[in-house]
Protein backbone atom coordinates (compact mmCIF):
# COMPACT_ATOMS: atom_id res chain seq x y z
CA UNK A 1 0.00 0.00 0.00
CA UNK A 2 1.84 3.42 -1.32
CA UNK A 3 0.72 6.79 -0.94
CA UNK A 4 3.29 9.88 -2.23
CA UNK A 5 2.64 13.27 -2.61
CA UNK A 6 2.02 14.25 -6.41
CA UNK A 7 1.62 18.10 -5.46
CA UNK A 8 0.14 21.33 -4.20
CA UNK A 9 -3.38 23.02 -5.26
CA UNK A 10 -3.41 26.58 -5.46
CA UNK A 11 -5.94 26.47 -2.00
CA UNK A 12 -2.72 24.77 -0.29
CA UNK A 13 -4.82 21.26 -0.66
CA UNK A 14 -2.53 18.54 -1.03
CA UNK A 15 -2.48 16.03 -3.76
CA UNK A 16 -1.46 12.22 -3.66
CA UNK A 17 -1.33 9.45 -5.54
CA UNK A 18 -2.72 6.21 -4.33
CA UNK A 19 -1.22 2.92 -5.58
CA UNK A 20 -3.01 -0.18 -5.87
CA UNK A 21 -1.48 -3.47 -7.32
CA UNK A 22 -1.43 -6.60 -8.27
CA UNK A 23 0.58 -9.63 -9.57
CA UNK A 24 0.61 -8.27 -13.26
CA UNK A 25 -0.57 -4.95 -12.81
CA UNK A 26 -0.42 -1.39 -10.39
CA UNK A 27 -2.49 1.63 -10.68
CA UNK A 28 -2.13 4.94 -9.18
CA UNK A 29 -5.10 7.10 -8.80
CA UNK A 30 -5.00 10.73 -7.32
CA UNK A 31 -7.68 12.39 -4.48
CA UNK A 32 -8.07 15.27 -6.93
CA UNK A 33 -10.87 14.57 -9.33
CA UNK A 34 -10.40 10.59 -8.55
CA UNK A 35 -7.77 10.77 -11.83
CA UNK A 36 -6.36 7.82 -12.76
CA UNK A 37 -2.56 8.76 -13.68
CA UNK A 38 -1.44 5.39 -14.66
CA UNK A 39 -2.23 1.88 -15.52
CA UNK A 40 0.51 -0.42 -16.19
CA UNK A 41 -0.39 -3.79 -16.74
CA UNK A 42 2.09 -6.65 -18.13
CA UNK A 43 4.66 -3.87 -18.26
CA UNK A 44 3.22 -1.30 -20.37
CA UNK A 45 1.72 1.67 -19.21
CA UNK A 46 -1.55 2.13 -21.19
CA UNK A 47 -3.18 5.11 -19.87
CA UNK A 48 -2.66 8.74 -20.29
CA UNK A 49 -1.69 11.48 -18.09
CA UNK A 50 1.06 13.98 -17.23
CA UNK A 51 3.97 14.04 -14.74
CA UNK A 52 3.32 16.94 -12.79
CA UNK A 53 0.39 18.35 -11.07
CA UNK A 54 0.92 21.68 -13.17
CA UNK A 55 -0.12 19.78 -16.57
CA UNK A 56 -3.39 18.60 -15.18
CA UNK A 57 -4.11 21.82 -14.59
CA UNK A 58 -3.50 23.48 -17.25
CA UNK A 59 -4.66 20.77 -19.60
CA UNK A 60 -8.51 20.62 -20.43
CA UNK A 61 -8.97 17.01 -21.96
CA UNK A 62 -10.30 15.37 -18.66
CA UNK A 63 -7.66 12.60 -18.37
CA UNK A 64 -8.11 10.34 -16.30
CA UNK A 65 -11.05 12.22 -14.06
CA UNK A 66 -14.18 11.27 -12.59
CA UNK A 67 -17.15 13.20 -14.77
CA UNK A 68 -20.24 14.41 -12.92
CA UNK A 69 -22.57 15.49 -11.58
CA UNK A 70 -23.75 15.12 -15.90
CA UNK A 71 -21.40 13.37 -18.43
CA UNK A 72 -20.73 14.09 -21.26
CA UNK A 73 -22.73 17.64 -23.01
CA UNK A 74 -26.18 18.76 -21.86
CA UNK A 75 -27.41 20.85 -24.81
CA UNK A 76 -28.07 24.59 -24.52
CA UNK A 77 -26.22 24.53 -20.74
CA UNK A 78 -29.68 24.56 -19.32
CA UNK A 79 -32.77 21.80 -18.45
CA UNK A 80 -36.21 22.10 -17.25
CA UNK A 81 -37.40 20.08 -14.62
CA UNK A 82 -40.71 20.33 -12.72
CA UNK A 83 -41.18 23.76 -14.31
CA UNK A 84 -37.82 25.11 -13.48
CA UNK A 85 -35.23 26.42 -15.41
CA UNK A 86 -31.29 25.59 -14.10
CA UNK A 87 -28.70 27.22 -16.02
CA UNK A 88 -25.20 25.41 -16.29
CA UNK A 89 -21.88 26.53 -17.58
CA UNK A 90 -21.56 26.97 -20.97
CA UNK A 91 -18.21 25.65 -21.52
CA UNK A 92 -18.34 24.21 -25.43
CA UNK A 93 -20.02 26.15 -27.97
CA UNK A 94 -22.87 27.16 -25.96
CA UNK A 95 -23.64 23.54 -24.36
CA UNK A 96 -22.71 22.14 -20.83
CA UNK A 97 -19.46 19.50 -21.28
CA UNK A 98 -18.71 17.33 -18.38
CA UNK A 99 -20.57 19.25 -15.63
CA UNK A 100 -18.85 22.34 -16.50
CA UNK A 101 -15.60 22.55 -13.75
CA UNK A 102 -16.90 18.73 -12.69
CA UNK A 103 -16.12 16.60 -10.04
CA UNK A 104 -12.62 15.44 -11.85
CA UNK A 105 -11.27 19.27 -10.71
CA UNK A 106 -12.70 18.21 -6.99
CA UNK A 107 -10.93 17.34 -4.31
CA UNK A 108 -12.11 13.46 -2.97
CA UNK A 109 -11.53 12.52 0.60
CA UNK A 110 -10.02 9.11 1.17
CA UNK A 111 -12.43 6.68 3.15
CA UNK A 112 -10.13 3.17 2.31
CA UNK A 113 -6.97 2.15 0.55
CA UNK A 114 -5.33 -0.81 0.47
CA UNK A 115 -3.59 -2.93 -2.09
CA UNK A 116 -6.47 -3.39 -3.85
CA UNK A 117 -8.95 -1.11 -3.32
CA UNK A 118 -9.24 2.73 -2.86
CA UNK A 119 -12.18 4.69 -1.91
CA UNK A 120 -13.09 8.10 -2.44
CA UNK A 121 -15.87 10.48 -1.38
CA UNK A 122 -17.32 13.92 -2.18
CA UNK A 123 -20.32 15.93 -1.49
CA UNK A 124 -21.55 18.29 -4.41
CA UNK A 125 -23.13 21.16 -2.72
CA UNK A 126 -26.85 22.43 -3.71
CA UNK A 127 -26.68 24.70 -6.78
CA UNK A 128 -22.85 23.53 -7.39
CA UNK A 129 -22.29 24.11 -11.52
CA UNK A 130 -26.10 24.95 -11.31
CA UNK A 131 -27.53 21.46 -10.49
CA UNK A 132 -30.29 21.46 -7.91
CA UNK A 133 -30.02 19.21 -4.83
CA UNK A 134 -26.60 18.21 -2.33
CA UNK A 135 -25.38 14.67 -3.55
CA UNK A 136 -23.56 12.19 -1.63
CA UNK A 137 -20.62 10.28 -4.14
CA UNK A 138 -18.67 7.51 -3.44
CA UNK A 139 -16.52 5.48 -6.16
CA UNK A 140 -14.47 2.52 -5.54
CA UNK A 141 -11.68 1.73 -7.71
CA UNK A 142 -10.42 -1.96 -7.34
CA UNK A 143 -7.98 -3.83 -9.32
CA UNK A 144 -7.94 -7.53 -9.60
CA UNK A 145 -5.21 -9.53 -11.55
CA UNK A 146 -5.07 -6.25 -14.96
CA UNK A 147 -8.71 -5.68 -14.72
CA UNK A 148 -9.38 -1.91 -12.88
CA UNK A 149 -13.30 -2.20 -11.95
CA UNK A 150 -14.67 1.04 -11.09
CA UNK A 151 -17.91 1.33 -8.95
CA UNK A 152 -20.26 4.67 -8.53
CA UNK A 153 -22.64 5.08 -5.94
CA UNK A 154 -24.36 8.16 -5.11
CA UNK A 155 -27.55 9.22 -2.87
CA UNK A 156 -29.31 12.89 -4.25
CA UNK A 157 -30.75 15.02 -1.24
CA UNK A 158 -33.98 16.28 -3.65
CA UNK A 159 -34.85 15.69 -7.11
CA UNK A 160 -31.30 15.85 -9.25
CA UNK A 161 -29.97 14.81 -12.31
CA UNK A 162 -27.25 12.26 -12.12
CA UNK A 163 -24.52 11.22 -14.78
CA UNK A 164 -21.00 9.74 -13.87
CA UNK A 165 -18.79 8.25 -15.93
CA UNK A 166 -14.65 7.63 -16.06
CA UNK A 167 -12.52 9.88 -19.16
CA UNK A 168 -9.14 7.58 -18.70
CA UNK A 169 -7.17 7.62 -22.08
CA UNK A 170 -5.97 4.49 -23.63
CA UNK A 171 -3.04 3.37 -25.96
CA UNK A 172 -2.56 -0.05 -25.60
CA UNK A 173 0.64 -0.02 -27.35
CA UNK A 174 1.88 2.55 -24.94
CA UNK A 175 2.25 6.33 -25.70
CA UNK A 176 4.68 8.10 -28.59
CA UNK A 177 2.42 6.60 -31.28
CA UNK A 178 -1.19 7.02 -32.80
CA UNK A 179 -3.23 4.35 -32.23
CA UNK A 180 -3.40 3.29 -36.06
CA UNK A 181 -2.79 -0.89 -35.28
CA UNK A 182 -5.53 -0.57 -33.09
CA UNK A 183 -8.75 -2.77 -34.10
CA UNK A 184 -12.13 -1.96 -32.12
CA UNK A 185 -15.62 -3.87 -31.61
CA UNK A 186 -18.10 -2.60 -29.80
CA UNK A 187 -21.26 -4.34 -29.04
CA UNK A 188 -23.97 -1.89 -30.26
CA UNK A 189 -26.37 -2.43 -32.85
CA UNK A 190 -27.36 1.54 -32.85
CA UNK A 191 -25.70 4.92 -32.34
CA UNK A 192 -26.89 8.94 -31.10
CA UNK A 193 -26.61 11.03 -34.54
CA UNK A 194 -25.25 14.19 -33.46
CA UNK A 195 -25.26 17.92 -34.58
CA UNK A 196 -22.26 20.02 -35.47
CA UNK A 197 -21.91 20.73 -32.01
CA UNK A 198 -22.30 16.92 -30.97
CA UNK A 199 -25.80 17.58 -29.56
CA UNK A 200 -27.95 14.53 -30.42
CA UNK A 201 -30.68 15.01 -32.79
CA UNK A 202 -33.15 12.64 -31.26
CA UNK A 203 -32.81 9.78 -34.09
CA UNK A 204 -30.65 6.42 -32.88
CA UNK A 205 -30.79 4.60 -35.97
CA UNK A 206 -29.19 1.07 -36.85
CA UNK A 207 -25.19 1.41 -37.26
CA UNK A 208 -24.97 -1.65 -39.53
CA UNK A 209 -22.92 -0.74 -42.97
CA UNK A 210 -22.27 2.95 -41.93
CA UNK A 211 -19.25 4.33 -40.24
CA UNK A 212 -20.16 3.24 -36.77
CA UNK A 213 -20.56 -0.26 -37.74
CA UNK A 214 -17.95 -1.58 -35.07
CA UNK A 215 -19.77 -5.07 -34.63
CA UNK A 216 -16.87 -6.67 -36.63
CA UNK A 217 -13.65 -6.27 -35.49
CA UNK A 218 -11.92 -3.31 -37.87
CA UNK A 219 -9.24 -1.19 -37.74
CA UNK A 220 -10.27 2.07 -35.76
CA UNK A 221 -8.87 4.89 -37.79
CA UNK A 222 -9.71 2.76 -41.78
CA UNK A 223 -13.03 5.20 -41.72
CA UNK A 224 -11.04 8.56 -40.67
CA UNK A 225 -10.20 11.15 -43.06
CA UNK A 226 -11.68 14.14 -45.14
CA UNK A 227 -15.06 15.86 -43.71
CA UNK A 228 -15.37 12.75 -41.07
CA UNK A 229 -12.49 13.67 -38.29
CA UNK A 230 -12.82 10.46 -36.20
CA UNK A 231 -15.41 9.13 -33.15
CA UNK A 232 -16.88 11.10 -30.78
CA UNK A 233 -20.18 9.41 -30.11
CA UNK A 234 -22.64 7.59 -28.25
CA UNK A 235 -23.05 3.83 -29.24
CA UNK A 236 -26.22 2.19 -27.85
CA UNK A 237 -25.11 -1.21 -26.49
CA UNK A 238 -27.02 -4.22 -27.33
CA UNK A 239 -25.81 -6.95 -24.69
CA UNK A 240 -25.25 -10.80 -25.69
CA UNK A 241 -21.73 -11.07 -23.67
CA UNK A 242 -22.34 -11.22 -19.69
CA UNK A 243 -20.32 -11.26 -16.58
CA UNK A 244 -20.61 -11.20 -12.92
CA UNK A 245 -18.24 -8.50 -10.94
CA UNK A 246 -18.80 -8.68 -7.11
CA UNK A 247 -22.19 -10.05 -7.64
CA UNK A 248 -23.04 -7.25 -10.26
CA UNK A 249 -24.31 -8.60 -13.62
CA UNK A 250 -22.31 -6.48 -16.14
CA UNK A 251 -21.86 -6.96 -20.17
CA UNK A 252 -19.22 -6.68 -22.79
CA UNK A 253 -19.54 -3.22 -24.34
CA UNK A 254 -16.36 -2.91 -26.02
CA UNK A 255 -12.80 -4.73 -27.44
CA UNK A 256 -9.81 -2.43 -28.50
CA UNK A 257 -6.75 -4.77 -29.59
CA UNK A 258 -3.65 -3.36 -29.72
CA UNK A 259 -0.17 -5.20 -31.14
CA UNK A 260 0.29 -7.15 -28.10
CA UNK A 261 -2.55 -5.99 -25.69
CA UNK A 262 -6.42 -5.92 -25.58
CA UNK A 263 -8.96 -4.07 -23.43
CA UNK A 264 -12.07 -5.49 -22.29
CA UNK A 265 -14.68 -3.08 -21.40
CA UNK A 266 -17.73 -4.03 -19.12
CA UNK A 267 -21.04 -2.18 -17.79
CA UNK A 268 -24.17 -2.11 -16.71
CA UNK A 269 -24.79 0.93 -18.52
CA UNK A 270 -26.81 1.56 -21.78
CA UNK A 271 -24.23 3.18 -23.31
CA UNK A 272 -20.39 4.30 -24.27
CA UNK A 273 -18.95 7.05 -25.43
CA UNK A 274 -16.19 6.05 -28.31
CA UNK A 275 -13.66 8.64 -28.66
CA UNK A 276 -10.23 8.67 -30.34
CA UNK A 277 -8.72 11.94 -29.52
CA UNK A 278 -9.87 13.72 -32.02
CA UNK A 279 -8.67 17.12 -30.16
CA UNK A 280 -6.18 15.98 -28.44
CA UNK A 281 -2.38 17.88 -30.18
CA UNK A 282 -2.18 21.27 -28.46
CA UNK A 283 -2.25 19.92 -24.45
CA UNK A 284 0.70 19.63 -22.28
CA UNK A 285 3.29 16.57 -22.85
CA UNK A 286 2.09 13.07 -21.60
CA UNK A 287 4.35 10.97 -18.91
CA UNK A 288 7.77 11.39 -19.82
CA UNK A 289 7.77 13.86 -22.23
CA UNK A 290 5.51 11.94 -25.07
CA UNK A 291 4.06 14.89 -27.15
CA UNK A 292 0.35 15.02 -27.47
CA UNK A 293 -1.10 13.55 -31.41
CA UNK A 294 -4.44 13.81 -32.57
CA UNK A 295 -5.56 10.23 -32.24
CA UNK A 296 -2.95 9.39 -30.07
CA UNK A 297 -5.52 7.08 -27.29
CA UNK A 298 -8.96 6.65 -27.89
CA UNK A 299 -11.75 6.52 -24.58
CA UNK A 300 -14.81 3.85 -23.65
CA UNK A 301 -16.79 5.85 -21.52
CA UNK A 302 -19.59 4.01 -20.37
CA UNK A 303 -22.88 6.28 -19.69
CA UNK A 304 -26.47 7.18 -20.06
CA UNK A 305 -26.37 9.06 -23.46
CA UNK A 306 -25.47 12.47 -24.53
CA UNK A 307 -28.15 15.16 -23.52
CA UNK A 308 -29.40 12.68 -21.16
CA UNK A 309 -31.58 15.26 -19.39
CA UNK A 310 -33.27 16.85 -22.17
CA UNK A 311 -34.21 13.09 -23.22
CA UNK A 312 -36.35 12.06 -19.75
CA UNK A 313 -32.90 10.20 -18.15
CA UNK A 314 -30.91 10.50 -15.42
CA UNK A 315 -33.44 12.09 -12.96
CA UNK A 316 -33.53 11.27 -9.53
CA UNK A 317 -35.49 11.84 -6.58
CA UNK A 318 -34.30 12.46 -3.09
CA UNK A 319 -33.15 9.63 -1.36
CA UNK A 320 -33.26 7.31 -4.55
CA UNK A 321 -29.85 5.40 -5.14
CA UNK A 322 -27.52 6.03 -8.36
CA UNK A 323 -25.13 3.10 -9.33
CA UNK A 324 -22.54 2.36 -12.52
CA UNK A 325 -20.11 -0.26 -12.41
CA UNK A 326 -17.44 -0.06 -15.30
CA UNK A 327 -14.64 -2.60 -16.02
CA UNK A 328 -11.76 -1.65 -17.76
CA UNK A 329 -9.67 -5.16 -18.29
CA UNK A 330 -6.18 -5.62 -20.20
CA UNK A 331 -4.96 -8.98 -20.81
CA UNK A 332 -2.33 -9.84 -23.55
CA UNK A 333 -3.01 -11.15 -27.22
Amino acid sequence: MRKELFGIMPSGAEVYLYSLTSEVAEVKIMNKGGIVQSFVAFGTDVLGGFDTLEAYLADDSHQGGIIGRVANRVGGAEFTMDGAMYMLPDNDNGNCLHGGAGFDTRMWNVKVHTDEKLILEYYSEDGEEGFPAGLHCQVTYELSGAALKIKYRATPEGKTPIALTNHSYFNLDGFGKTIESHKARIYADRYTVVDENLIPNGERPDLRGTVFDFTEMTPILSRCGGDFVGYDHNFILAPSVFRGFDGIKTHLAATVEGERLALDVYTDQEGVQFYIGNFLGSGPDFKGGVKQVQHGAFCLETQTEPNCIKSGKAIYDAGELYTHICVYEIRKI
